[in-house]
């Protein structure tokens, strides 16, 4: 009998047009990705806790039906709202309720950094500014100090989701002036980051991290972990 592929539960707001295509065109050809979503149409503070607090629950359950293996809590700046032991409690509740290992895209992110210790990252978003913070600051909690974090100022999520990669890349060059960082991290996984490696990474020759990648990294080793992982995904997190 042949082992079946596994079973990747997605949890992302309502109105996040890029992560599921992420993971479909990531691992998608070797697990199954079943995706549930949690209502949200501005990306502002007040917004994503009443999205944690009316939503989340709900679609837990619903994710769960899919007798998933493994959940992906898909919202970067909704586990930055408060400290780390925030983010690690939206994780908790969903293993409890679901009894599948969880991974939110915070302690992701978290984990690449481990590994690269980078010494001096700028974050950049597609956030407003306090949202831009929230980031910067759990970082910052995890021991990466942020040398630069910006934002887009884009309040829509929608809206972020149709940021083209070429205007990521143009957004990010606009930032960098005189700073000099060794590794960068692109936060949002309703943001077209990971199609804006190549050409960043060309440019640059540093480590790039973003949302999506870090969460796909860390489930692609969970389905395939001998195995290489994509080009574009190895290239971006490798030193020059």
């Amino acid at each position: 009998m042949l082992p079946q592929p596994l079973r990747i539960g997605l949890i992302v707001p309502s109105s996040n047009t890029v992560m599921e295509p992420d993971f479909h065109r990531e691992i998608g050809r070797s697990a199954i990705v079943s995706t549930t979503r949690i209502f949200l149409e501005d990306v502002t503070r007040e917004a994503e806790v009443r999205m944690l607090e009316d939503e989340l629950p709900q679609a837990v359950k619903r994710i769960r039906t899919t007798a998933p293996d493994v959940v992906v809590f898909g919202c970067t700046s909704a586990g930055a709202l408060g400290t780390l032991s925030h983010d690690d409690g939206i994780a908790k509740m969903i293993e409890d309720e679901v009894g599948a290992t969880s991974i939110t895209v915070l302690r992701a992110v978290l984990k690449r950094l481990n590994s690269i210790r980078p010494q001096r990252i700028a974050v950049l978003t597609p956030y407003i500014e306090d949202l831009t913070a929230g980031i910067a600051r759990s970082l910052g909690e995890a021991g990466f100090s942020a040398i630069k974090a910006a934002g887009m100022g884009i309040k829509a999520n929608l809206e972020i989701g149709r940021v083209t990669p070429a205007e990521i890349v143009q957004f990010v060059e606009s930032q960098l002036s005189g700073i000099n960082p060794d590794c960068l991290f692109l936060s949002c996984t309703n943001w077209r980051a990971i199609e804006a490696i190549p050409a960043l990474h060309a440019q640059l020759g540093i480590s790039i991290i973003t949302s999506n990648q870090a969460a796909i990294d860390i489930v692609s080793q969970t389905v395939r972990p001998s195995a290489a992982l994509n080009h574009n995904i190895v290239a971006a997190t490798m030193k020059p």
